[in-house]
């Protein structure tokens, strides 16, 4: 339980949220794009530090924190599969000026510019919308339980009733200032999270000198546990092995070298067809190309700082085993170190700034699908005469009912891990194929994107109701192939998308791939141009990732004072910003954007 002086430090936060929320509410409420995308006008490292906010949640955390608790290094690599946030890498290079040049405010709005105002572009966006509405119940589910499982225990209230009402709260700021509240308070949060990345950190780092061998817990599921004995060396050790011989839930990467492997495909994938949601909706709102980019690198280094945290979490709990009692569930340790390691007062500023990590994902997600129900839904099928304050009234409608939804969907769950594994290795593998062919292939229509999007939803319920004995590292191929059969079916049964409207996203979005007939419509300089870009943009491609990944091992390595690990980290990351820096920072184009 918390003390008095914790309580007060929380409840000012809260009410300094809350304030802040109504006073951007008149300047979000003046139009729908101010709403939604802040007239656009928002500075590019607002847009960055508004994104790593939202990406650093309670639930995702606390899975993280579990994973390298247990596995060391190796629990950093499991999260290729979405912890890393590794899209960003290619939102950084390519995507997220693409995604900026449609000049739209939703990415269902994004795909009449690609299919055509017809019936082939009315339909996908409408599919579009409806899949990223239920992405977005299913995602604020998953940050319930988390969210609801870390506060519930320090306020001494039901896990349930403490989701609500942290979720609640995040509901009536949003609801109120739209984007603005979004991204201005999700920069006074993301300060205050890195205010508590580095506490935490200088707190493990003078407490903690981890042993050759330690003890650690694994989850055997039905409530049970084992305890482990971990080789430090094997702990962190920077290459994975092939093969590893957990027990109980932690069996499922025992396939270690195969796992990760699928991991990287299923987010090559998703990096090359774009994100939807809170991701995409931070580039439609970029003024430039140059902003896109400085936005993604931003955002990233401020990401790197999640992974010292985490490795700094997971030391600590260890440290608690050498000293008490290991730490049964690694979904605990966050709770637990911070009541048993963290002083009065700073912890209820910690705490805060975990429910403010939590906030900042909630808006995100409940400012995105708002925007989905009132610009693709509502106003282009129910009502297009709609007036502002019509439309205003939707989005506030429309985040009550997503709310609500995915509380409702969240009462089921119990290991967070198992909701996170289906989100990001299901259901999101659903959509991710039908996005990744709309950039690369010019005979892909409407029709075959809806139907691919339909199908792959479908395969991803019924992997989750069904209880597919699937591994998760496979569980992608079963939607990701349904999704596939049905963008190929949909497409070659129907009329390609008529010429005027390819000609148009191609010299727009200017993307590579299969655009051959297109691209032969445009003018040798058009062309000339096209071909430079990508040219560049593939070669960064092959430093970006292994940048990220460095970046992020670097800070884990010195938290844990692995000096040698360290320092190989940081002369791969110096090279590789070299070679970034040539092969791409330089070429960011100044333009203000369209």
């Amino acid at each position: 339980m918390l003390s008095s002086l914790d309580l007060t430090v929380i409840g000012f936060y809260l009410v300094g949220i809350l304030v802040l929320g109504f006073f951007l509410q008149k300047k979000a409420g003046k139009n729908i794009d101010a709403y939604f995308l802040g007239n656009r006008k928002m500075p590019w490292w607002a847009l960055g530090a508004s994104g790593m906010a939202s990406n650093t949640d309670i639930a995702g955390t606390m899975v993280i924190t579990a994973m390298i608790y247990v596995m060391g290094l190796k629990g950093f690599f499991v999260e290729i599969r979405g912890g890393i946030v590794l899209v960003m890498a290619f939102f950084m290079i390519f995507m997220g000026k693409w995604t900026r040049r449609a000049n739209v405010m939703t990415l269902a709005e994004w795909m009449k510019l690609r299919f055509g105002d017809g019936k082939e572009g009315q339909l996908a966006r409408f599919i579009c919308a409806i899949a990223n509405i239920v992405i977005s119940i299913w995602i604020i589910s998953f940050f319930a339980v988390g969210g609801g499982k870390f506060l519930g225990g320090f306020l001494g209230l039901d896990d349930r009733i403490a989701s609500v009402l942290m979720i609640l709260l995040a509901m009536v700021y949003t609801a109120a200032s739209g984007f603005y509240g979004v991204v201005w308070t999700d920069v006074l949060q993301g300060g205050m999270i890195l205010f508590s990345i580095i506490f935490v950190c200088y707190t493990a780092m003078n407490l903690v000198d981890l042993p050759e061998v330690f003890n650690v817990s694994v989850p055997l599921g039905a409530g049970g546990f084992e305890m482990i004995s971990v080789k430090l060396s094997e702990w962190t050790a920077f290459w994975p092995p092939m093969e590893t011989d957990f027990p109980g839930k932690y069996s499922i990467y025992n396939l270690f070298g195969v796992t990760i492997l699928f991991y990287f495909i299923k987010t090559f994938i998703e990096g090359f067809g774009g994100a939807g949601g809170y991701m995409s909706q931070r580039y439609f709102a970029a003024k430039s190309d140059r902003e896109a980019g400085l936005l993604s690198v931003f955002w990233i280094l401020l990401l790197a700082f999640r992974w010292p945290l985490v490795m700094a979490f997971a030391t600590l709990a260890i440290y608690h085993g050498m000293v008490s009692d290991v730490i049964q569930d690694p979904e605990l340790v966050l709770p637990v170190v911070i009541n048993e390691y963290i002083p009065e007062g700073f912890k209820g500023l910690l705490i805060a700034c975990f429910i403010a990590a939590a906030m900042s994902t909630f808006d995100s997600v409940i400012n995105s699908s708002a925007a989905y129900w009132v610009s693709d839904i509502y106003q282009t099928h129910i009502n297009p005469q709609a007036d502002n304050g019509q439309l205003i009234k939707q989005s506030r409608i429309a985040s009550l009912v997503v709310v609500g939804l995915g509380l409702l969907f969240s009462f089921p769950v119990i290991n967070i891990n198992d909701i996170w594994g289906w989100i990001t290795m299901a259901f999101g593998s659903g959509i991710f194929v039908p996005l990744l062919l709309r950039w690369y292939w010019w005979r892909y229509n409407g029709y075959g994107f809806s139907l691919g999007i339909l199908l792959g939803m479908i395969a991803a319920i019924g992997v989750k109701f069904i209880n597919v004995s699937v591994p998760e590292y496979m569980i992608f191929i079963i939607p990701g192939g349904f999704a596939f059969v049905g963008c190929i079916l949909g497409t070659l049964a129907t009329p390609p998308t008529d010429e005027k409207t390819l000609k148009n996203f191609y010299q727009k979005t200017r993307p590579f791939g299969i655009w051959g007939k297109v691209k032969r419509i445009c003018s040798d300089e058009e062309q000339k141009k096209i071909s430079s870009e990508t040219k560049r943009d593939l070669l960064a491609m092959l430093f970006a990732v292994p940048w990220q990944l460095s970046l992020f091992i670097m800070g884990m390595m010195f938290v844990i004072k692995q000096w040698d690990q360290f320092y190989l980290m940081l002369g791969l990351f110096l090279g590789l910003s070299v070679c970034l820096y040539f092969s791409w920072f330089r070429y960011l184009d100044p333009d203000k954007g369209d």
